[in-house]
């Protein structure tokens, strides 16, 4: 994702320089304002993508010890990883929505698809109370780019082992499609 900046600027772009819109931010006194208030200035007034402009919140919010690493606006954390895997795309989107093919890598772990069945994205339930997202990519023929997030984890602590977790299920996954 590029940032919609003018090409007439003299400002280098949000993947050039942290320091530059650190200091910009902290010009601006965004410490103490509300998400949306920081992100409608950085896209209207600084011309940044909203992609951009909620990146670099979050790096800023972390940097300047405003935000915890993984959380949300709502105080829940999320946490993730992500695989490339030489399957198609259809393939592993079954691996997530079928119960019997989920429990092969994801042994144990009782979901309720939200939804999925069309699209890149596949949205379960998790019978701790929370959600996980997997996004799809195809990058080839045979070949999809895999990111899960869980969100909705009420504690900062869960986080670290969330992801380990995430690694190693994703792994599962991977050899169970590359058979």
């Amino acid at each position: 994702m590029i940032a919609a900046m003018s090409p007439e600027t003299d400002r280098p772009t949000p993947a050039q320089d942290r320091g530059f819109w650190f200091g910009l931010l902290d010009e601006w006194g965004a410490p103490g304002r509300p998400y949306r208030e920081i992100a409608d200035w950085l896209t209207a007034e600084q011309g940044l993508s909203a992609w951009w402009a909620q990146k670099i919140i979050v790096e800023y919010e972390q940097a300047r010890g405003l935000r915890d690493a993984g959380r949300r606006r709502d105080g829940t954390f999320a946490a993730g990883a992500s695989r490339t895997i030489s399957a198609d795309l259809g393939r592993v989107r079954d691996a997530f929505l079928d119960a019997e093919l989920r429990d092969r890598w994801l042994p144990g772990v009782g979901a309720d698809v939200r939804s999925g069945e069309q699209g890149r994205a596949v949205r379960l339930d998790l019978a701790d109370g929370t959600r996980l997202l997997a996004t799809l990519d195809a990058t080839g023929p045979s070949r999809t780019a895999v990111a899960v997030e869980q969100s909705r984890m009420t504690d900062a602590a869960a986080v670290a082992p969330a992801k380990a977790y995430w690694q190693k299920r994703l792994d599962a996954l991977r050899v169970l499609l590359e058979e």
